[in-house]
């Protein structure tokens, strides 16, 4: 309701004026400190003498500081224009005392008193607010678990430190706050939501973090918002023991992270990675074999997939489908495994490891230390541990060799002087021997510094994509039985034919950074604890299993919905085959964001009914929040220009809207090129390829493939004809795709019949 109306409106006025003026002063307060912080950096950098250890010390400290002030003074900022969403009083069993935690993005402590002004979010007290109901409640933190009663939840609209909206509530679902925040209208960006978080979504975020997390989330379930504030919620609960480079998160493309920019920033979170897999795979690989190659744009293939479809090549899709699944199966890394087994035999010279007539390691027991001792390390580094060992061996031995040597020549010497008596020929004879002798030590005392970088350079150095394309030409040979020879010798000649032009495709990336990683290693700055995945559905078992193996641990947040799962051919299936598969049955966390928060009852179930079509038991059905709107309606036109004529009558419409944003979406980028050269309002549109870094907001025209993860005030499906969309599983999952995306309003259009899947809609 509004402020103003509500009886506590006094006292909150009162309290927030409070708030604001504490939060000025210590605004103030870490300037000043700031300031102070910054003029030391400043002097010790001007003044750094490399031979004075305190100062080293002194200006590492300083410079941390300098990272928390200026990161604290961000937070103070944002934090005056609105200090806290919410409210919950606790009291505590046993206590008389009533506890008011106001809750915001940032925890505030009045240091005079040693009580908190504002409450993280974050924090376990917090935890109240998201899930608790009046009455008996309690909560988890480092003091065990907390049980208590709360008697209010409050909730609150400051903008511009101005308290507009109070709403009491009970629990934070369905509630007037709830449908407020969902009616607002969508600009360029997606936003933090802290103050709307659900008990099911608050369950993701607070989930354990060395489990691993899979989380199947319908669409509009806020998956994506949700991955962003547990990266929040860990950092803030690990901030002692992690930093911010040991977080990752994998978004589908850089048109998609420029659209999330915002939200970490937001949450006070800086200097986390936010990447798409292709990117961090080439920052698996070795740089410099990688500059010359080109990645084929990942969606080019599921494009060409479509087209075929749309063209009844049956068999040439069928063909490329199989082709990119079985390069993204766990089977086609298992052929890797068997070619590392065998280059890792032939990896070493095949002789022993001795100088002059001294075996210092057999050939064999070189291969042992190799393939057996070492066996947990990669290549390389299994070399570096042998040549360690090579040099320790040299160190003992070193002066028994030479020992040796001498004694060798000394039996020499003597017995020469004992056949001989002394004349010019018995002279002549020890002046050759000792000189032998000398020579001999000279040269072996050269030997013993060269001897393990003589070994080791005969170990040949090839680039990942050498061992790659060896592979590939032994690929046949590799698998032979029960396999179709036809389908693996596509995909050796299209895989080196790739490779010859320079060029890569997404199915490439996994099995390259596996043999990277297994024979190289990893670049030391590379040092990842935890990797969030948005729109897993889309990874393979293969991408997976590689991610895993790099971050040598179970902590994963893996989520995605089925139903979206447009990328089937290599994506996976099944959450289950997730946790048997690439962590191996361990305990994990399931699960499932049901509520879907975005889009309206009327075509949220409309969406659903065209999922449904395929009848399969693995893809769950969305539940809209309570939020009305109009129907949706199918408006069947003759030709694609009268389509057109629609089409600009609706963006003079929300032209003069309240409403930020709207996409018309294509199925192909072909019918988007083709589509706009018929708009009228083409300048108010821009077109979507999929090459953009920046998401543009306003009026966008865009394949449903690229629209995957955004959401609409509007949207306009342009043709979703019988012959455009089909009952193929594909086809189906794309049109639910396309008709998830708006909050408020959804329109369709169809060139002459449309789609089967629709034909319950008028």
């Amino acid at each position: 309701m509004p402020a103003f109306k509500h009886p506590d409106y006094k006292n909150e006025c009162k309290k927030l004026k409070l708030t604001l003026s504490y939060l000025k002063d210590f605004n103030e307060l870490i300037s000043t400190r700031k300031k102070q912080i910054d003029e030391a950096v400043e002097y010790s950098k001007s003044h750094y003498n490399s031979d004075n250890a305190e100062q080293f010390n002194e200006l590492v400290i300083n410079e941390s500081m300098q990272i928390s002030m200026k990161t604290k003074s961000k937070e103070l900022k944002r934090s005056l224009l609105k200090p806290y969403f919410a409210r919950v009083d606790f009291t505590e069993d046993n206590s008389m005392k009533l506890g008011k935690y106001y809750i915001g993005k940032m925890s505030v402590i009045n240091e005079e008193t040693g009580e908190f002004i504002i409450v993280d979010w974050r924090s376990p007290v917090a935890n109240l607010y998201y899930e608790g109901r009046l009455g008996n409640a309690s909560y988890i933190c480092p003091d065990g678990n907390i049980k208590g009663e709360i008697s209010l939840k409050r909730q609150y609209t400051i903008e511009n430190a101005l308290l507009k909206e109070i709403f009491d509530i009970d629990i934070t679902t369905n509630d007037d706050f709830l449908q407020a925040a969902l009616g607002s209208n969508k600009d360029n960006r997606l936003k933090d939501i802290v103050s709307t978080i659900q008990s099911e979504q608050n369950k993701v975020i607070r989930a354990n973090m060395w489990k691993p997390l899979i989380v199947q989330g319908a669409a509009g379930g806020g998956k994506t918002t949700i991955a962003l504030h547990r990266i929040a919620y860990l950092m803030y609960n690990y901030e002692k023991t992690l930093k911010p480079e040991n977080f990752m998160i994998i978004a589908p493309n850089k048109f998609f992270l420029s659209y999330i920019s915002e939200v970490l920033p937001e949450l006070g979170v800086e200097n986390v990675s936010q990447t798409t897999f292709e990117e961090f795979a080439f920052s698996v690989l070795n740089k410099k074999n990688y500059k010359k190659l080109k990645l084929k744009p990942p969606h080019e293939k599921l494009s060409n997939i479509i087209e075929n479809y749309s063209n009844k090549k049956a068999e040439e899709n069928q063909m490329i489908i199989s082709a990119s699944t079985f390069k993204s199966s766990l089977e086609f890394k298992d052929l890797l495994k068997k070619y590392l087994k065998y280059i890792a035999y032939h990896y070493i010279p095949k002789e022993d490891f001795k100088i002059h007539d001294f075996v210092l390691f057999t050939y064999k027991e070189i291969l042992k230390l190799f393939l057996k001792d070492y066996s947990y390390l990669p290549f390389t580094k299994r070399i570096n541990e042998i040549k360690k060992s090579m040099i320790n061996k040299i160190e003992y031995k070193k002066d028994k060799i030479l020992d040796h040597i001498e004694n060798e020549y000394e039996v020499k010497l003597n017995k020469v002087r004992r056949s001989m008596n002394d004349c010019e020929e018995r002279r002549e004879k020890i002046i050759k021997i000792i000189d032998e002798r000398d020579d001999l030590l000279l040269k072996v005392k050269k030997k013993l510094k060269t001897i393990v970088k003589e070994y080791t350079s005969k170990i040949p150095e090839r680039s990942v994509f050498e061992y790659y394309e060896n592979f590939l030409i032994n690929l046949p040979k590799l698998k032979e039985e029960d396999t179709n020879q036809n389908l693996i010798n596509y995909i050796k000649d299209t895989s080196l034919d790739d490779l010859k032009n320079k060029t890569l495709e997404m199915e490439d990336l996994s099995p390259l950074m596996y043999l990277s990683v297994c024979i190289y290693g990893l670049d030391e700055k590379i040092n990842l604890r935890h990797i969030v995945i948005d729109e897993a559905q889309d990874f393979s078992l293969f991408q997976l299993y590689v991610l895993k193996k790099i971050v040598k641990n179970s902590s994963f947040t893996i989520l995605g919905d089925l139903c979206q799962g447009i990328y089937e051919y290599r994506g996976i299936k099944d959450w289950n085959d997730v946790s048997e598969l690439i962590f191996n049955g361990e305990p994990s966390t399931k699960l499932c964001l049901e509520q879907s928060y975005r889009t309206t009852i009327e075509i949220m179930d409309s969406a659903s009914s065209v999922i449904e079509s395929l009848k399969d038991s693995r893809l769950p059905k969305a539940k809209p929040v309570i939020r009305h709107g109009d129907k949706v309606k199918v408006f069947e036109k003759d030709s694609l220009k009268d389509i057109a004529s629609a089409l600009d009558e609706r963006i003079e419409i929300m032209k003069k809207s309240k409403y930020k944003s709207m996409a018309i979406i294509c199925k192909t980028l072909k019918e988007c090129s083709d589509l706009k050269k018929l708009l009228k309002n083409k300048k108010d549109v821009s077109l979507i390829t999929g090459k953009e870094k920046d998401y543009p907001g306003g009026i966008v025209l865009i394949p449903c493939y690229l629209a995957k993860g955004l959401e609409f005030d509007v949207v306009i499906i342009a043709n979703a004809s019988k012959d455009s969309y089909t009952e193929e599983t594909l086809d189906v999952k794309l049109l639910y795709v396309a008709m998830t995306r708006p909050l408020h309003e959804l329109y369709i259009y169809s060139l002459l019949e449309k789609a089967k899947m629709l034909s319950y809609i008028s």
